[in-house]
């Protein structure tokens, strides 16, 4: 799987693919929230990225990742909340 949003591949890691099997999230609705999902770093390497998707009832969708020659995809969730700074 490539991302073109950053330009690199991205490499998911097996605890993220049993998040997705336990929470029905497709690699399709991966791709699509990694391309066009809101992104909040942590630091120079570590993000999240969240989106809402209206088909689904356990929005927001979201993965921590880190991105340096690959985007790894660490853990995937639902029903995420954006913490207030």
């Amino acid at each position: 799987m490539h991302s073109h949003r950053f330009k690199v591949n991205i490499h998911i890691t097996r605890h993220a693919r049993e998040r997705m099997a336990t929470r029905n999230i497709s690699e399709n609705e991966l791709l699509e929230l990694v391309e066009q999902g809101t992104v909040k770093y942590k630091d120079a390497t570590r993000f999240w990225i969240a989106r809402y998707f209206e088909n689904r009832q356990d929005n927001l969708l979201s993965i921590a990742a880190v991105l340096e020659e690959k985007i790894v995809v660490k853990t995937v969730m639902h029903h995420f909340e954006w913490e207030d700074k």
